[in-house]
């Protein structure tokens, strides 16, 4: 019968030591999920997150074909939707997680936001109708893609956590990217502000501090994934 306890064969000369081993063993076999449905779930939002980037740089280095491009971007971020959205059903729907419940939230609302960022400077950078990118663009998108793929393969650390010191390296990574981030941001924008173009710098402004702000996303997700490390180490 779907979701019964296994039956438990015991053999009559086993004493009630015996007996309490084989029924706790399939208790927990019931209770526990086989399945790695979160782990499997959380690899496609980082591996989507990772695809979103790189299409970042290809973007931002070759600034044409812009509104189809938004459009392909747009596809990405609705599939990371989905599968957030995935994550959130199975965890009302499942009684024992292999991560507390907050930090499956946590970790799927920072992969999640990072995309949001991600996308919504394309379609601004289309909506303002930006002609041309610039060196500060393709620097902070640059970082955004090394920052990814270190959350890449620090969500695929977590499925086992054989090797915290590997995820907290890969985190403290993506720390100090964002903070490489932070000065290239500070010298844009100085930069910007030597120009007399008002428009231009509101535009460009906007979209500079939004692509910093996707790696202060990776920079949250980094810390929640540290900090899963740690706790189930």
């Amino acid at each position: 019968m779907p979701g019964s306890i296994p039956f438990l064969t015991i053999p009559h000369d086993s004493d009630r030591e015996q007996r309490a081993i084989v029924i706790t063993l399939g208790i927990k076999e019931w209770v526990i999920p086989q399945d790695r449905i979160f782990f499997d779930l959380f690899d496609r939002m980082a591996e989507t997150v990772k695809a979103a980037a790189d299409f970042l740089v290809v973007f931002v280095e070759d600034f044409t074909d812009v509104q189809n491009r938004c459009r392909q971007m747009k596809e990405l971020e609705h599939i990371g939707d989905g599968i957030t959205h995935e994550i959130y059903e199975q965890l009302n729907m499942t009684f024992i997680t292999p991560l507390e419940p907050e930090e499956i939230s946590r970790l799927a609302s920072a992969l999640d936001d990072i995309l949001d960022y991600i996308d919504g400077t394309t379609q601004q950078m289309y909506a303002y109708g930006i002609t041309e990118t610039d060196a500060p663009m393709i620097e902070l998108a640059k970082l955004i893609q090394v920052s990814t793929e270190e959350l890449e393969g620090a969500v695929k650390g977590i499925r086992t956590i054989r090797n915290p010191s590997d995820i907290e390296r890969r985190c403290i990574e993506v720390n100090r990217l964002e903070n490489v981030a932070d000065t290239v941001l500070g010298h844009a924008i100085m930069d910007l502000f030597k120009t007399e173009d008002a428009i231009r710098i509101i535009k460009l402004k906007d979209i500079y501090q939004n692509l910093e702000i996707a790696t202060d996303k990776c920079e949250d997700a980094a810390n929640v994934l540290s900090d899963i490390a740690i706790r189930h180490s």
